[in-house]
């Protein structure tokens, strides 16, 4: 799902060439999944040092129980 041009970082050169190497060591489509791939990476990786072990990051199903 694309990003919103007013929700968008602003890049600067640097930051853009990085995001690409990630896209293509990656074999990602955009600069924006490559962007959301490093994000979802340091989330696992500050969880698991928090809590000493991984957790699954998927959206959560809401409805009763």
């Amino acid at each position: 799902m694309p990003i919103q041009d007013d929700l968008r970082l602003p890049l600067d050169p640097e930051l853009e060439t990085q995001l690409e190497r990630v896209r293509v060591q990656e074999g990602l489509e955009s600069l924006d999944q490559a962007y959301e791939f490093l994000i979802r990476r340091r989330l696992r990786k500050g969880t698991a040092a928090l809590t000493g072990r991984g957790r699954a990051l998927y959206p959560i199903q809401g409805g009763p129980r």
